[in-house]
């Protein structure tokens, strides 16, 4: 089977905090096949990790952490102005307690995902993604890192090979993309996808193909390993369902990314 026959769904889970709900994850996490769990930063807390952790286990997802800003009011979509220092504290400090509630299961850990504004930074600013594949060299090699699938992947899977860390490249169905592989800023008009059968046609493509249209109409390579997808509402959920049927029926066999990245 070639690499492009095969993907993983991940989706980001586990940031309800306290009394406040975020997000139907009971109902999105059986389909996936990775869950990026809120570390408490930007969202979640002990409780919800260790629940996500067992809802994840339940349904045979693997389970990652998503660490983010320490930005609990502005869900860690606000960029901040920490050093590399301490980035790469806070990424040690949320994986480190996501990793104990995983262990404490019987479960190991199999990727880092940042949130938000963390990850945005790091897509401008690959000093940062270094400092993510630091945290992972020194706690967990087996640890993958996701990062932004681009026109030009080639300097993060470098980046990879110089930890000896496996690289798994994102692609997101639901948001609009500039022709540089780049994601279309949440504060620009159109940038989320909501025409749920859009979304499942992106994601074949992407699947497939390895390919997406940007916004001037330009179709550019991406070969993302991991698709991300949204379950914050119902609707959401019915659009992931069928993005794991209609790969099926394409014969693209949906598994966690440990697998083949």
């Amino acid at each position: 089977m070639s690499k492009r026959m095969q993907i993983d769904l991940n989706s980001d889970v586990g940031e309800s905090f306290g009394i406040y709900k975020l997000g139907l994850d009971e109902e999105v996490i059986p389909h996936l096949t990775s869950a990026n769990i809120g570390c408490g930063f930007h969202g979640g807390d002990p409780a919800v990790m260790r629940k996500t952790v067992a809802l994840a286990k339940q349904y045979g997802v693997e389970v990652g952490a998503h660490p983010g800003f320490p930005d609990l009011i502005g869900f860690g979509r606000r960029n901040m102005d920490a050093t590399l220092e301490e980035i790469q504290d806070y990424i040690l400090y949320q994986t480190g307690a996501l990793q104990a509630f995983a262990h404490s299961q019987g479960l190991r850990l199999q990727h880092i995902k940042a949130h938000g504004a963390l990850y945005n930074m790091a897509v401008a600013n690959p000093k940062i993604w270094e400092t993510m594949a630091t945290v992972i060299s020194k706690l967990d090699k087996e640890i993958i890192l996701v990062v932004l699938a681009s026109s030009n992947n080639e300097p993060l899977l470098d980046m990879g090979k110089r930890y000896g860390i496996r690289i798994a490249l994102e692609a997101f169905p639901d948001r609009a993309y500039h022709r540089d592989g780049t994601l279309v800023s949440r504060r620009e008009k159109g940038a989320v996808i909501h025409d749920h059968e859009v979304v499942v046609k992106r994601a074949l493509k992407m699947a497939l193909e390895g390919k997406v249209t940007a916004i001037d109409g330009t179709e550019i390579d991406l070969r993302p390993d991991t698709l991300c997808v949204h379950g914050d509402n119902p609707a959401a959920v019915m659009g992931v369902k069928r993005i794991r049927e209609e790969m099926k029926a394409a014969g693209v066999k949906v598994i966690a990314m440990k697998w083949f990245v």
